[in-house]
């Protein structure tokens, strides 16, 4: 089974940069029958929503929203973080959030987690609540070699400290005798998508069963980011997720989700 999945993933990462019409992303942002799902303003407990992978992360909130730290060490996979939906959500699925950089890193990334499911492997249940513990030191690997789901990198740099920032969307699993860039979705828009520490942006991400959207907006200026998965194995329902690599920090505030409603 494993292995047709694997198939079926990496055939659609051939074919992710066929040209389509673009999605036209105003039309499907204001359809009217998006429903909403999951509305947290973030000032208040985060346990009411959230669950968080890594115990040297740090949460605390104020008027301005959720603060989210990872740990401080670099190069240590016990300091990345993790929050996570507590509730799934299924098909088609729009995400919204205010977003702050606090950090002045200029290296790693944060990563949004789209419709997140175990592979089902083993251990490895759909349900990725049933197996947090194994994430108690949330290494990049137990994600993309045990999870089912979108990955839209931001706010994200190289590991080289050179200054170099990108947005980039992936598919996981990773298949075991692959090396980790074959998850990635083409185009990778290097060099766009900066993220300045201490301004806020409004983030906003669709996942339709053809595309993969990103915008964020600050105080008038867009960047728009869009990726064809529709030759990419589709995923049905999952967690969203939060990822911040160690070192990275960010306030969060007014995080919304829709779906689709079903006529």
């Amino acid at each position: 089974m494993k292995g047709i999945f694997v198939f079926l993933v990496v055939f659609g990462f051939m074919f992710s940069c066929k040209k389509n019409e673009k999605l036209n992303i105003q039309e499907i942002q204001n359809e009217e029958n998006w429903v909403p799902v999951f509305n947290d303003d973030c000032t208040k407990d985060w346990t009411a929503h959230w669950t968080l992978d890594g115990l040297a992360a740090s949460i605390t909130h104020t008027d301005r929203g959720m603060h989210f730290k990872a740990g401080p060490e670099y190069n240590n996979d016990a300091h990345h973080a993790v929050l996570w939906t507590k509730a799934s959500f299924y098909g088609d699925v729009k995400i919204e959030f205010d977003y702050t950089k606090t950090d002045n890193e200029t290296r790693f990334v944060n990563i949004l987690y789209i419709q997140a499911t175990g592979d089902g492997e083993g251990v490895f249940e759909r349900d990725i609540s049933k197996w947090e513990a194994l994430r108690q030191v949330p290494a990049m690997r137990m994600y993309f070699e045990n999870m089912d789901l979108f990955h839209i990198s931001f706010a994200a740099f190289g590991n080289r400290d050179n200054g170099f920032h990108y947005i980039r969307a992936r598919r996981y699993p990773k298949p075991d005798d692959r090396h980790f860039s074959v998850t990635q979705i083409e185009p990778s828009y290097d060099r766009q998508g900066f993220f300045e520490t201490g301004k806020t942006y409004h983030i906003t991400a669709i996942k339709t069963n053809s595309r993969l959207y990103f915008k964020m907006k600050s105080m008038g200026h867009e960047e728009h980011f869009e990726w064809d998965i529709s030759e990419i194995a589709s995923i049905s329902e999952g967690r969203i997720g939060l990822r911040h690599m160690f070192t990275r920090s960010a306030l969060y505030k007014n995080f919304k989700i829709y779906t689709k409603q079903v006529e």
